[in-house]
């Protein structure tokens, strides 16, 4: 799958780790997210446009390179919140927008209830930031609002990843790609990624049981 991209590194790996262990208390774990999305980004931004201009330097003037297009950063909420930071130090002029969908355990299908969007200026470039993708419902639903909004350019992270999710936003996004960490091996009766980490918002902000 062309779309598909899992980030191969050592690095990655280790961190992974510490990530799925259930013992990994949640203030580590959320460094753990923080550090993998680093490593996602790095290969997720590595086609975005730049332009030249011009720098004065202690020594002389010099020809850099700046990012041209306007970068979305697209949280869905609120497990996505935990990958927000370390890309907006990356990409400090970068735009925060928030889509909030929670699953109905019943149907396991997403359900919308949050959106703050700029109905008349939508960015040229979103990044969908989601850690698990599952069914690939939530993710879907925010690919379809990115598009009705006008982003020509979409993309998700997410840390980890199950097959169906991915044939999901693959059968109805196949211009859309996906960076990931990790492809486990399927979804659960309950629809949870398995071997997994657990509900990574619950890991993230703390909420347990």
């Amino acid at each position: 799958m062309t779309h598909l991209y899992k980030i191969a590194h050592p690095l990655i790996q280790s961190h992974l780790a510490r990530l799925r262990d259930k013992t990994t208390p949640s203030a580590e774990f959320r460094l753990l997210i923080q550090r993998l999305t680093v490593l996602l980004a790095y290969e997720a931004t590595h086609d975005l446009e730049v332009v030249p201009t011009e720098v004065e330097t202690p020594l002389q003037r010099t020809t850099c390179h700046v990012l041209q297009k306007r970068i979305g950063l697209v949280p869905i909420l609120r497990a996505g919140l935990g990958m927000v930071d370390p890309l907006l130090d990356l990409i400090p002029t970068a735009e925060v927008w928030h889509l909030g969908y929670y699953r109905d355990e019943a149907t396991a299908t997403p359900v919308h209830y949050y959106s703050k969007l700029d109905a008349n200026r939508p960015v040229d470039v979103a990044l969908i930031l989601d850690p698990m993708l599952a069914t690939g419902g939530s993710a879907a639903a925010a690919m379809a609002t990115l598009r009705d909004w006008g982003v020509r350019q979409v993309k998700l992270l997410s840390i980890i990843a199950a097959p169906e999710g991915i044939d999901h936003l693959a059968s109805e996004f196949p211009e859309n790609l996906i960076y990931v960490c990790a492809v486990d091996e399927k979804l659960n009766d309950q629809k949870f990624i398995v071997p997994g980490l657990g509900d990574a918002g619950d890991r993230i902000f703390n909420t347990t049981d």
